[in-house]
């Protein structure tokens, strides 16, 4: 029998689009003591974070970062390189051992320190890919072209992210108008999430405490992640295969879908998600801005799921999906299929 977990806190910085001076720690802090203050939990059973050594620029960077979570007395904790969506995966499977009930997850990142077009090509795969001259754009321009999405609804859902974001106060400020000028046709400059810096967290809880921590607590009543080859020339880039398989193993089809946050670093790969996802016309998309108006790169799939459980917790959404990817061209994909 698996365990209840529900997101009862969630909680993200006001990201910025440039380096404010803040190390990891201070910029993680603030939101580590706003889910404290909402849940008055101090400690946890468990604690997991996901970040990314090469953003930092230095070996396990993710080690000074414990400052503002406190390793003392001593704690349960663990890392993932990874988006801190994949953290909370991490955390939700150890509350499924049934010897602890809470567990604090956050991610954080600062992409302004770096060239991330850069650093994002390191994924690729050294033996093929790599050589090519490839990088992230490059890759993400042959999806779109492959996705033969319409320039008109790409230009809608740049207009619609940003027009969200903008009624978001942890977002952006960026300019309702979508830019002319391609970065990599057919990509343009708006097509593209933007460089951020940020930091994100939630708090898990099961059965009964969750219920004395939130009034409506979002319970994870589906979460799976599944991965495709490396190598772009064994997949179909105009669909996401680990996407669909991810969402069917989280049961997404199984009812309604409200309100769906989905990881999309660019704008061709909402409709490849939202095909994959299987989500009606009625289905809202990304109403935080998603992340063409912020992408604070290892927490934007963390808040994508967060910002699905606020919906929850507020009472404006019974049923949400929230979604994470990871690697190029939409390679691994989380998805999180929550309920009141």
């Amino acid at each position: 029998m698996m365990r209840d977990v529900a997101i009862v806190a969630f909680a993200q910085t006001r990201h910025t689009d440039h380096d404010t001076g803040l190390s990891e720690a201070e910029m993680i802090l603030p939101v580590i003591n706003e889910v404290k203050e909402r849940t008055g939990l101090q400690r946890f059973g468990f604690t997991c974070s996901g970040s990314c050594d090469y953003l930092a620029g230095a070996p396990f960077s993710f080690v000074s970062a414990l400052d503002a979570v406190g390793a003392w007395p001593p704690i349960s904790e663990s890392h993932v390189e990874m988006d801190g969506a994949w953290a909370l995966y991490e955390a939700w499977v150890r509350l499924q051992h049934g010897d602890i009930d809470s567990a604090l997850v956050y991610g954080f990142g600062k992409s302004s320190l770096g060239d991330l077009r850069t650093i994002t090509t390191l994924q690729l795969d050294p033996y093929y890919l790599a050589p090519l001259g490839l990088d992230q754009l490059s890759v993400a321009a042959l999806q779109a072209a492959a996705a033969g999405v319409d320039r008109a609804e790409l230009d809608e859902i740049v207009r619609r992210s940003r027009a969200d974001g903008r009624g978001n106060p942890y977002a952006l400020d960026l300019p309702e108008e979508v830019p002319d000028g391609f970065a990599v046709e057919p990509l343009k400059t708006a097509d593209i999430a933007p460089i951020t810096d940020g930091a994100a967290a939630v708090v898990l809880a099961t059965g009964d405490l969750a219920t004395r921590l939130c009034p409506n607590p979002a319970y994870i009543r589906g979460i799976a992640h599944r991965i495709e080859p490396h190598y772009l020339g064994m997949r179909d880039l105009a669909r996401s295969t680990s996407a669909a398989e991810a969402a069917r193993a989280a049961g997404v089809g199984k009812g309604a879908v409200e309100v769906a946050e989905l990881h999309t670093q660019f704008a061709h790969e909402e409709p490849i998600l939202r095909r994959a996802l299987e989500l009606p016309g009625d289905t809202v998309i990304n109403p935080s801005g998603g992340p063409l108006a912020a992408n604070p790169v290892m927490a934007t799939g963390l808040i994508r799921i967060g910002e699905a459980a606020r919906r929850i917790h507020d009472g404006t959404a019974s049923r949400t999906v929230g979604h994470a990817a990871s690697g190029p061209c939409l390679q691994h994909n989380l998805v999180a299929v929550l309920e009141a």
